[in-house]
C-alpha cells in the first residue's frame, strides 16, 4: 500500500511538473514576441535606410537646380537674405506659454463699441483703442511686454520684447 508520504511526494512532483510546463510555455511565448519585435525593428531600419536613400536622391543639387529652372516663372524663388535668419532665442514664446486673455474685458469692449457706433459717437474701448476723433490720426503709446526666455536658456539670455498699443 501507498503511504501518505508517497502520495504527498507524487502530488508535489505533479505540481512541480505543471509549474515547470507553464514557465516553459510562457518563455516560449516571450521568445516568439522577441522574434516578432526583432523582425519589426529590422523592417523599420530597412525602411529608414530606404527613406534616407530616397531623400539623398530627391535633394541632389543638380535635380533641384533643374526644378528651379523649370518652375522659376511660377514660383518666383529668391535667395534667402542673411538678415532673414533668426536664432532660437529670438523666436516668440511657445503657444502653450501665451497668457489667456480675459474674456470679460473683450465682451465689455465689444459692447461699448457697438453702443457708441449706434449713437454716432467715437468711444475708446476699455483696452485702450486709439482715439481717431482728432483729425483722423491715431495716437497711441507702445509699451514693451517682456517675454520669458525659451526653455533651457539661461536667465540672463537676451529677452524679446513685443509691443502692445495703449492710449
Amino acid at each position: 500500500m501507498l503511504k501518505t508520504l508517497d502520495l504527498v511526494l507524487i502530488g508535489v512532483m505533479t505540481a512541480t511538473a505543471a509549474v515547470t510546463y507553464t514557465i516553459k510555455h510562457r518563455a516560449e511565448l516571450k521568445l516568439e514576441e522577441v522574434h516578432r519585435l526583432e523582425a519589426e525593428i529590422k523592417l523599420e531600419k530597412d525602411t529608414i535606410d530606404l527613406l534616407k536613400a530616397d531623400w539623398a536622391l530627391q535633394s541632389q543639387p543638380n535635380r533641384l537646380e533643374r526644378l528651379v529652372k523649370a518652375y522659376n516663372e511660377e514660383l518666383k524663388l529668391q535667395p534667402t537674405e542673411s538678415t532673414a535668419l533668426v536664432h532660437a532665442k529670438e523666436l516668440p514664446m511657445l503657444k502653450s506659454e501665451v497668457p489667456v486673455p480675459d474674456v470679460t474685458e473683450a465682451k465689455v469692449s465689444a459692447k461699448s463699441a457697438t453702443v457708441a457706433s449706434a449713437k454716432g459717437a467715437t468711444v475708446a474701448s476699455a483696452k485702450g483703442a486709439p482715439d481717431t476723433a482728432r483729425g483722423g490720426q491715431a495716437t497711441a503709446k507702445v509699451q514693451p511686454i517682456p517675454i520669458p526666455a525659451p526653455r533651457g536658456e539661461a536667465e540672463d539670455a537676451d529677452q524679446i520684447e513685443t509691443g502692445s498699443v495703449e492710449e
